[in-house]
């Protein structure tokens, strides 16, 4: 096991001098990074779908059968990103790859047939879904350990307004100015957050002669474990298995919302709606009370909590006949949302230390991206065996209640010596 220094060892600079902890700007820088995610996220895509599918005369299930492979192959690029995180800093891998996006994104805007749209598209999930998502993180983890869960739930918070103003102005620009230009402005953004992403993050405390953000005095050295001893720890797939399952299922849930709520009785376009307002108001207070009770309770017992809320929404799903039903569906998994996409990106860091945060972080994103794309296509495999859509809920709950008992019970390891757990 290693241990992370307590102390400054870089040469003061500017970030020691300031009045406040210079890590709340990396949580703000890393809102932004997270925001710029968009042209490799579905909900981006979402906004240029439709023209450009008419444009270069790609069929719906054609388009949707390139994006899931877009997604598996740029996977590759997410752990590669860690390694150098830990190596290179988050400052110069969030500069390469907001750059490398942004020629990505630029590229996708000048797409001709559909080879070079999947090129470009497998370039854009990779690099925005994958790595920039893990160099987000990264800016918080490498900063924070003892304050951890109040600045991962400020970060969430921020997220909120980060993945919404952008989500609007995009879908205007492409209303007014078409898909390719809008797409094209979303690339030089991208550069610009290269630079200022250079100018202005730094890769951890101790770089810049800033005292850690470390546990109180007296207490152990936090651990800095490697991610082949993390992943031999029970409690690493615990925390792992839970989160996923949530993104398994909410990327499900969210693609599919309009046609669910249809075969529901209800009317998808109009309903789809207001479930979408209530899943982001009943996630943000969810986000600063997760953040909150961090630094007060095991977070292994949060993250337990927020998934057993998903699994209730789950299984509740099948007998929503109303509207009402449907808010309150929509309540419950914006809830376990707040609470789990907090703890996810806390409980790392926190657990096995800031050495190895940007590797350990990239294998955790790996699954989640994994999960994100295949939820969609298993609920449309239920929809086809099954006739229905409710043994997916229904399997999956039951999976969430299990694993709520996962995260419950496993006991994060205290101290990793030759490999071997200890509690």
């Amino acid at each position: 096991m290693e241990t992370t220094a307590t102390v400054p060892v870089g040469r003061p600079g500017l970030a020691a001098r300031l009045p406040f902890y210079y890590g709340w700007v990396s949580v703000g820088l890393a809102a932004v990074a997270m925001s710029a995610t968009l042209p490799g996220r579905t909900y981006g895509l979402g906004l240029i779908k439709e023209p450009l599918r008419a444009e270069l005369g790609i069929g719906d299930l054609r388009f949707n059968v390139l994006n899931f492979w877009a997604i598996i192959l740029g996977s590759a690029v997410v752990l590669p990103a860690g390694w150098l995180i830990d190596r290179l800093g988050a400052r110069a891998v969030l500069a390469l790859v907001a750059a490398s996006l942004g020629g990505s994104v630029l590229l996708m805007s000048r797409a001709a047939d559909e080879s070079s749209l999947f090129v470009t598209l497998t370039l854009v999930r990779g690099l925005g879904q994958g790595a920039l998502s893990v160099v987000a993180i990264a800016l918080v983890g490498k900063w924070f350990k003892r304050r951890v869960g109040p600045a991962m739930g400020a970060f969430t918070l921020l997220l909120a307004v980060g993945f919404t103003g952008p989500l609007f102005a995009v879908g205007a620009a492409v209303r007014a100015e078409g898909w390719r230009q809008a797409w094209a402005w979303v690339g030089y953004s991208l550069f610009g957050l290269a630079l200022g992403g250079w100018l202005i993050a730094r890769d951890s405390p101790e770089a810049c002669g800033v005292a850690p953000d470390e546990a109180a005095e007296g207490d152990a050295p936090a651990p800095s474990v490697p991610v082949r001893d993390a992943m031999r720890t029970p409690a690493f797939w615990a925390y792992t298995l839970a989160a996923t399952l949530f993104n398994f299922t909410f990327s499900a849930m969210t693609l599919d919302s309009e046609a669910l709520l249809s075969e529901h009785g209800l009317d998808g376009r109009g309903v789809n709606e207001l479930v979408l307002g209530v899943l982001m108001v009943s996630g943000l207070p969810a986000n600063l009370v997760a953040g909150w009770l961090a630094r007060r309770r095991p977070m292994g017992k949060l993250l337990a909590a927020g998934v057993a809320v998903l699994a209730v929404s789950l299984i509740l799903l099948p007998a929503v006949t109303s509207v009402a039903g449907a808010v309150v569906y929509a309540a419950l998994l914006g809830v376990s949302g707040g609470v789990i996409t907090t703890i996810y990106f806390a409980v790392y860091g926190h657990t096995y230390g800031r050495g190895h945060l940007g590797s350990i972080q990239a294998t955790v994103q790996l699954f989640s991206v994994l999960a994100s794309a295949t939820g969609p296509v298993a609920l449309a495999a239920c929809r086809e065996l099954d006739g229905g859509t409710e043994l997916f809920f229904y399997v999956f709950g039951l999976l969430a209640a299990v694993l709520t008992l996962a995260a419950w019970y496993v006991r994060p390891p205290v101290c990793l010596v030759a490999g071997r757990e200890r509690a």
